[in-house]
């Protein structure tokens, strides 16, 4: 019977405190200001690099070149490859508005075949997160003889007369 009272109690206080109405803000009273969002833009000249065909080995980098076209500083927080292949380096200082700069990425050569890479760019642009590929073709190319070819001295089993 006491299992009975207490859980009756507890239901009734429950539903009680589920009924309860949101408390409307008091005349006068001022609402917390949400923060502005921000105003700076990343606008880069082109998204997307595509080397073609190159031999493995060969420079694998490329700059893209960006604009802050928004109305207040630029901070790029990170940026990120899509694997451990594609390096980024970016501008840790702020970019002012209108001013330019460039995001630097290599890819590694040394690996053959097709690729398409991705970085992902965070700021605190308007689009906080942005995205630019860099995609080609590394061929392999033969390893040349290090010793020179030997040919068979006079009088050897190999001569041709």
């Amino acid at each position: 019977m006491k299992i009975k009272i207490l859980f009756i109690g507890i239901l009734l206080t429950s539903l009680n405190s589920l009924a309860q109405e949101k408390k409307s803000p008091v005349v006068g009273e001022v609402k917390a200001a949400s923060a502005p969002a921000s105003t700076a833009e990343i606008t880069f000249t082109k998204d997307l690099h595509d080397f073609g065909t190159i031999n493995k080995g060969d420079n694998g980098t490329v700059e893209f070149t960006f604009k802050n076209t928004g109305k207040e500083p630029l901070i790029i927080a990170n940026a990120q490859g899509s694997c451990g292949c594609t390096v980024p380096v970016w501008p840790k200082e702020p970019i002012a508005p209108g001013a330019s700069s460039n995001i630097k990425v290599t890819y590694d050569t040394k690996r053959v075949g097709a690729f398409t890479k991705t970085v992902t760019i965070t700021s605190n642009a308007v689009t906080s997160a942005k995205t630019i590929t860099i995609k080609g073709v590394v061929n392999d190319v033969p390893v040349e003889e290090t010793f020179p070819a030997k040919k068979p001295s006079a009088g050897s089993p190999l001569e041709m007369k």
